[in-house]
């Protein structure tokens, strides 16, 4: 086993084009971390850090900017804005049909339409995003006072800097290896490792030893239940029915159809933090407004949302309803009955049509109940072991590990579809 991942190590670095594809994404996620260190003017780094200490919701926020919000950076909101896009996009597929036309059935000519409408909407969403975090930042006293002309300023930086980010990321999936999006969020997560390490150093307690034994079994069960979820299929046995053309004859063949059982990826923990992070950032732009009902009503919202517990309840049902909506919403059992019945293919002992698609929604249905499960555990389960421990010092939670190992399954099976093809 050994022999043979050294012999596919050879065979990347001897085939020049798989060695440009390497060294290209390289290049780009080094760019990616010059622009990420590159702060925005007017920044309390002290009062900065301890908001972000006593926010849970801007911490994980930051995984999704790829570490680029913790600094605020010019590249601050990351991928977020084009990520929002793209789920908005797909959200409106089930809305609008000429939208669900174009994606599903226009091919390649109807998907790089979709593509091109969810890159102009990432830019009103970058603007508006980054003037709801300028307006929290500047009355948290992170950011100073700005003048409409240093603001508007800030704005076209940072919305620059985040279609910058999308422009790169879709470059290293076109001419890299991997997708771009996720290998920028990636490499801000990897890049949190040695300040996490660093600060679990220096606040070193003989006596929580312990305790983190207890956080590096829970992070290599993280690791294995992801490795495990995200390649677990369940097969749907499929039979293509005999055909007889002249003298010859076709068919006969029995494969499967594999359901994955988290067809969502991370998607539902992005949607959910969305969800949760919109009330905190209205009410904290409400707080200045002098009517009582509205002070009432921001206190109640902030009381609810800063309990671990309440926040952690809520968190877990988010997760767990928007793995079902966005499975739903990706996958169509009725197109796939569809399809199945102009190949001429049938599940065995179904009849094709309505009851097809019937028997596969049902079987999705259950095998979700799995991976819903299954993330929102994963997504609640950094803030069980804070609450119970008391150690906050670890930023490298659950949701982090489920993408950084994601990703990595990801890549590592691109790479090696790249050597078989050049080994045939």
């Amino acid at each position: 086993m050994l022999n043979n991942f050294f012999n596919k190590v050879k065979l990347i670095f001897k085939d020049k084009s798989l060695s440009k594809k390497i060294v290209f994404v390289l290049a780009s996620l080094v760019i990616f971390r010059l622009l990420a260190n590159i702060p925005i003017p007017g920044i309390d780094h002290v009062a900065l850090q301890q908001f972000f200490n006593n926010n849970q919701f801007l911490g994980l926020m930051n995984i999704f900017s790829g570490g680029g919000l913790s600094g605020l950076s010019i590249v601050m909101l990351g991928v977020g804005p084009y990520i929002t896009a793209s789920i908005i996009m797909q959200l409106l597929t089930m809305m609008v049909p000429k939208l669900k036309e174009m994606y599903h059935e226009e091919g390649e000519a109807g998907k790089k339409k979709f593509m091109q409408i969810s890159r102009l909407l990432t830019v009103p969403l970058a603007i508006v995003q980054s003037l709801g975090f300028l307006l929290l930042l500047q009355q948290q006293g992170v950011v100073l006072s700005l003048g409409a002309f240093h603001l508007i300023t800030n704005i076209i930086v940072i919305t620059a800097g985040s279609v910058l980010l999308m422009w790169l990321g879709e470059l290293i999936t076109e001419f890299g290896i991997g997708n771009g999006v996720s290998l920028i969020i990636f490499t801000g997560i990897v890049s949190q490792i040695p300040s996490a390490i660093g600060q679990m150093f220096f606040s070193f307690d003989p006596a929580q030893i312990p305790t983190y034994i207890a956080f590096l079994f829970i992070g290599l069960v993280i690791i294995l239940g992801v490795v495990v979820i995200t390649e677990a299929e369940r097969p749907i046995p499929i039979t293509y029915a005999k055909q007889v053309r002249g003298n010859k004859q076709y068919g006969g063949v029995s494969t499967y159809l594999p359901l994955r059982v988290n067809m969502a990826g991370v998607i539902p923990i992005i949607f959910a933090l969305s969800i949760l992070l919109l009330p905190q950032m209205i009410t904290n732009l409400l707080s200045t407004i002098s009517s009582p009902f509205i002070q009432k009503a921001t206190a109640f919202v902030n009381e609810f949302l800063s309990n671990q517990w309440y926040y952690g309840v809520a968190y877990f049902i988010l997760v767990f309803l928007f793995t079902y909506f966005y499975t739903a919403v990706t996958f169509d059992p009725e197109a796939i009955s569809k399809n199945l019945q102009k190949s001429g293919a049938f599940i065995p002992g179904v009849r094709p049509g309505d009851s097809t698609a019937m028997h596969i929604g049902n079987i999705l249905t259950r095998i979700t109940l799995v991976g819903a499960l299954f993330l929102g555990v994963i997504a609640v389960l950094p803030i069980i072991v804070q609450g119970l421990s008391g150690i906050t010092s670890l930023t490298i939670g659950g949701t982090a590990l489920l993408i950084a190992v994601s990703v990595v399954i990801d890549l590592v099976k691109k790479i090696e579809a790249q050597v078989s093809m050049r080994e045939y």
